[in-house]
């Protein structure tokens, strides 16, 4: 019978760890104690799990080594972002691997689900793991990579309702890894022919939705210039049957804005320069400044004063109905208003005031003040924002700029 170790609590290793202990016995690993006790009290900050579920369930909680060196399946769900330079961090990754092989023994497998390039797991990962266990790859202890599809915020595409791609280092230990996953899932799996050619599937994914998204965002640009209403513009041709729904927007958060920066690494390490993927990341890395530029442009033309100017964003979560900040580009929408002179209140009522001013500097609003602000721009569509009182809160002939596209056309200076 498998015993289940999950390492990092997040986003995508909580609800892992839900899963598993419907079945098998299953130990939630994680290196913050404050993390730990959290969910052993029933509280969830991610929001992915609620307080009933959390109690509910049949998990063991722990950051001891001690507590998980019993299992035999050992599942790796930590971070891998990108540096201030756009380079994959594996340190996350490295560090998750030594913990691991710290606590294994023979015949173990150990599954990666954070997003990597195509050779992370077996060049990277599987030497640390050798290095720490003094055990061989294949012989002693064995891998396998299933990545995570994971969208915060997001109660229809959950776990256990999607197709995950399986993979691992043997036959033998593919197809294990593949009942395993079947077992917790509602509509099977997609077994792959390697553990390569799942970690290139995953990075894809993402990739894919970053060009497209980039493509609309220079039709937004296109399109402003034209003095054509985008969104306009996109319904109509969304009549087609094979037209694709992207819409212009921030891309943040873990996964779009990240991944692509992990296939372009190693297609460059192989000697390919990658042109469209980084066509793409740099048009959409440099919406948030463009869209700043935007809404002063329109507060100048209202004849309203930029500097002291007191705007109003409102959001900063990376998307809607969640409170993942995570390489959110609403902060560079924040940082540039405030180059142009202007006073920006940020309020977010999903968003954690803590985390926020740790991670960005960032004092969230607690307040409204009606009739002060300049400038209102909606970054980020949390339903709290649809029964808003935008109108009281901007002064008169003041400036709506809608990047969602979602508020009443009747009441907004512009949407994206």
């Amino acid at each position: 019978m498998e015993k289940v170790a999950v390492i990092g609590l997040g986003y995508v290793g909580l609800p892992l760890a839900i899963e598993f202990a419907k079945k098998y016995e299953t130990w939630g690993f994680d290196i913050y104690e404050s993390r730990v006790e959290e969910l052993r009290s029933g509280k969830d900050s991610t929001l992915e799990a609620d307080e009933a579920e959390l109690k509910a369930s049949s998990i063991h909680f722990t950051s001891q080594l001690e507590d998980i060196k019993a299992c035999n399946i050992y599942i790796v769900a930590v971070p891998t972002p990108t540096d201030k330079h756009h380079k994959p961090d594996l340190t996350p990754l490295y560090k998750a691997s030594e913990t691991v092989g710290s606590v294994l023994s023979e015949g173990d497998i150990v599954i990666y689900e954070s997003t990597v390039y195509p050779g992370v797991t077996e060049d990277e990962c599987v030497p640390v793991l050798e290095r720490v266990s003094g055990m061989t790859f294949n012989q002693g202890f064995y891998c396998g990579y299933s990545p995570e599809r994971i969208n915060p915020g997001d109660k229809v595409h959950t776990l256990t309702n999607i197709v995950k791609i399986t993979s691992g280092s043997t036959p033998e230990v593919a197809e294990r890894v593949d009942a395993l996953y079947n077992s917790i899932l509602e509509n099977g799996t997609h077994k792959a022919a390697s553990i390569k050619v799942a970690e290139a599937a995953k990075v894809i994914e993402n990739s894919q939705r970053d060009i497209n998204i980039a493509f609309v965002n220079e039709l937004a640009k296109i399109f402003n210039h034209l003095g054509i209403d985008t969104l306009d513009v996109l319904e109509a041709a969304g009549t087609k049957w094979n037209f694709l729904p992207f819409r212009p927007g921030l891309v943040g958060g873990h996964c779009i804005g990240v991944d692509p920066y992990y296939l372009a690494q190693k297609a460059q390490e192989v000697g390919y320069h990658p042109e469209i993927i980084l066509a793409g990341r740099r048009m959409n890395d440099g919406m948030g400044e463009w869209i700043a530029g935007e809404v002063v442009k329109r507060m100048i033309k209202k004849h309203l004063a930029v500097k002291d100017a007191k705007v109003l964003v409102l959001g900063i979560t990376f998307k809607e109905n969640c409170p993942d900040i995570r390489n959110t580009k609403v902060v560079q929408l924040i940082d540039e208003l405030k180059e142009y002179g202007c006073q920006v209140d940020v309020y977010d009522p999903w968003a954690r005031a803590e985390e926020v001013e740790e991670e960005y500097g960032i004092a969230l609003a607690t307040q409204l003040e009606e009739g002060s602000y300049t400038a209102v721009v909606l970054a980020v569509a949390h339903q709290e924002f649809a029964s808003l009182d935008i109108e009281a809160l901007k002064v008169n002939n003041g400036v709506v700029y809608d990047i969602k596209g979602v508020l009443d056309k009747t009441m907004i200076t512009h949407r994206l």
